[in-house]
């Protein structure tokens, strides 16, 4: 996990091996459109679910401290944009399986152990970058006077 501190939430680390197949590369892309839009589509589920929560503890007068809860749905957000946006799905990687078509039936397996290892490595990557990026909205929203 060294090459973690290589890369920063804006510019990730990418290893640019020849594709596999069908656009599947190691460590750097498993999803095509179709799953780039589902991903898409729930982080910005995770904001608004962000956003509402926000504004619900302000609206309840609830302590400031109580808005650390944000730290969860932002998370997700941004987790599932990340994830969009380097078309790269963490469970994807988990289940070992990529998908380039526009179907669940378009699914394919990833059985090479290094390519595994690489897409583990991206997935340790967005997590580590999906927690910086939340973090100080975070921290802003709980130092907010309201």
């Amino acid at each position: 996990m060294s090459g973690l501190s290589a890369s920063t939430p804006l510019t990730p680390i990418t290893i640019a091996p020849a594709p596999v197949g069908d656009g599947y590369v190691p460590g750097v892309c498993n999803i095509g459109p179709w799953e780039i839009r589902k991903r898409r589509t729930i982080g910005i589920v995770g904001f608004v679910t962000a956003a509402i929560v926000f504004a619900a503890l302000v609206a309840l007068h609830a302590p400031a401290l109580s808005r650390l809860v944000l730290i969860l749905p932002l998370m997700g957000g941004t987790f599932s944009w990340l994830q969009a946006r380097r078309h790269f799905c963490a469970g994807f990687a988990f289940a070992r399986i990529t998908n380039f078509g526009d179907a669940d039936s378009t699914r394919r397996s990833v059985e090479d152990e290094a390519a595994h290892r690489a897409d583990m490595a991206a997935v340790a990557r967005m997590i580590r970058d999906a927690f910086l990026i939340s973090l100080p909205i975070t921290i802003v929203a709980v130092l907010l006077p309201l």
